[in-house]
């Protein structure tokens, strides 16, 4: 039986032994069709074969759609529940009936459409909160994810770059349709120099045990939020590549398709919740290059829908334009930036890490905070109030020492880096200063001051927080302050975070 007559027939009621809302909803990709039935959702692969995907073969298809189900119940049990035959008796097609099979499908709980992220998306209801909480959960994910000495292998700089050559060979032929024959040309101009220049890079992650079984897909429409909880679906099953990556590779998807919706804020929020959480600012060099390639990947899927006899010439209309903002969303990343270096400084409850946050989503600014940072180092949960032995002098250089040394290596590769710490020292704005003049990485200090009362009263009112100052640490902050020298002063810019200091910064980086 063709796909096509098959889609037909599964849009039957009496095909399903349970009562079915009606109309059936029927979603199509390139590989695959999803059947809306009111509680139960099914997946049906189609008999394609493109090279890095084939279900081609009825074995095939039983083997990933088996696949899929194991994988995913790791991460969606509430979700995934079987993979059923269809047969056919007599020209009649069941589930699990007597007969020929014709083909299987993966039975899932059908959970509203409307908690999925993109339609929570559309619907103006995704919150800021929402993304923090995806960057914690994906960060969970990946704690707990397997990496062994064969995924590992799949870090191989020849694998990652393969994969990536095959999305251009693949997508040759549109090529005057959906992008032009310069804008591919640079978009793979970049790849080509950047694995050539990154190779100790990439073999750094392999080492530090980045290369994980990952999710493989992790855009909003694999996201949902359902049963109270960020829910994970539909990990790659139909190839080891694109699910024994780096980590950087999920975070990417999820960062491009906030980007693709022009919500950098949100993708800049999410993905300084993942690094503080994680605590993998190393991991930002490489992401760039699985950037481009996440958004080339969307190009080329839907560059494929043209090719599909099933979808209709105004669907393909659709997808030809959505493959062409895709296809230059992905040339876009390999734009090259100027770092910046932004220091934060100023007692605890001064406000410095309220106006790094706010500041990080209107420069898209990467936020590193000491607290964070000195709980990776010392091994502690950033929720876990730390004790005397974090904050020893000896700590406090080891947790300056990093914090600076990352701001370095991000800004060098042109990202806005914001070190949020009281820097209250001498010796660790010098350091900063003197490489920022040598590297020529323009540097911002940002001097947060607010009344002593006010301080308290913050410090007091701290909830929900990583940081451990408390009111009674202000007394002895204030006595170890160094006040600002000739040379500093010329880098400070003092925010009085008690008035309308959104306004003073807007104006400070030419945002809004």
């Amino acid at each position: 039986m063709d796909i096509s007559t098959l889609i037909k027939k599964l849009q039957n009621p009496e095909f399903y032994p349970h009562s079915v809302k009606t109309p059936i909803e029927v979603m199509q990709t390139h590989s695959s069709v999803v059947f809306l039935t009111g509680d139960y959702a099914y997946k049906l692969k189609k008999p394609v074969n493109f090279g890095f995907l084939n279900y081609s073969t009825l074995d095939k298809r039983q083997h990933f759609l088996t696949q899929e189900l194991n994988m995913n119940q790791v991460i969606a049990p509430d979700i995934y529940l079987e993979v059923l035959p269809i047969t056919d008796d007599n020209k009649q097609l069941n589930l699990s009936g007597e007969g020929e099979i014709i083909d299987y499908i993966l039975k899932m709980n059908q959970f509203p459409q409307n908690c999925l992220l993109i339609n929570l998306f559309e619907a103006g209801k995704l919150q800021e909160y929402h993304l923090k909480e995806l960057g914690k959960t994906i960060a969970e994910f990946h704690k707990n994810t397997k990496t062994n000495d064969y995924i590992r292998s799949f870090g191989d700089i020849e694998i990652i770059k393969k994969s990536i050559d095959e999305n251009y060979q693949r997508t040759e032929k549109y090529i005057g349709i959906a992008q032009s024959k310069q804008q591919y040309q640079e978009t793979k101009q970049f790849t080509d120099r950047y694995f050539s220049a990154n190779k100790k890079l990439f073999e750094n992650r392999r080492k530090h045990d980045k290369i994980r079984e990952c999710h493989g897909d992790l855009h909003l429409k694999n996201i949902c939020l359902w049963h109270d909880k960020i829910q994970l679906f539909d990990r790659i099953e139909f190839n080891e590549e694109f699910r024994l990556v780096d980590v950087m590779f999920d975070v990417a998807f999820t960062v491009m398709d906030l980007d693709a919706r022009n919500r950098q804020d949100f993708s800049n929020i999410f993905l300084n919740t993942y690094l503080e959480y994680t605590g993998d600012w190393e991991g930002l060099p490489v992401l760039p290059v699985y950037l481009s390639r996440q958004a080339y990947v969307r190009a080329k899927v839907n560059s494929m829908l043209l090719d599909d006899p099933n979808i209709s010439q105004k669907e393909k209309q659709e997808a030809t334009q959505t493959a062409a903002n895709y296809y230059h969303l992905a040339w876009q990343y390999t734009q090259q930036h100027q770092g910046q270096i932004i220091l934060m400084s100023g007692l605890s409850g001064s406000g410095k890490t309220t106006i790094a946050k706010y500041l990080a989503k209107q420069i898209n600014g990467i936020l590193i905070r000491s607290d964070a940072l000195r709980k990776h180092l010392t091994g502690i949960p950033l929720n876990q109030t730390g004790g005397d032995d974090i904050y020893t002098q000896e700590m406090n250089e080891k947790t300056y020492n990093r914090l600076i040394e990352l701001g370095q290596i991000l800004a060098q590769h042109g990202f806005s880096v914001i070190l949020d710490a009281k820097f209250d020292r001498h010796i660790w704005r010098e350091l900063v200063i003197n490489w920022s003049k040598n590297n020529q990485i323009p540097l911002t200090i940002l001097y947060c001051d607010a009344p002593r009362e006010v301080l308290i009263d913050r410090l007091c009112k701290r909830t929900d927080d990583i940081s451990d100052a408390t009111p009674n640490l202000l007394e002895e902050q204030a006595k170890k302050a160094e006040l600002f020298n000739e040379i500093e002063q010329e880098y400070v810019k003092i925010i009085d975070t008690t008035t309308d200091w959104e306004k003073s910064l807007n104006s400070l980086f030419n945002t809004r």
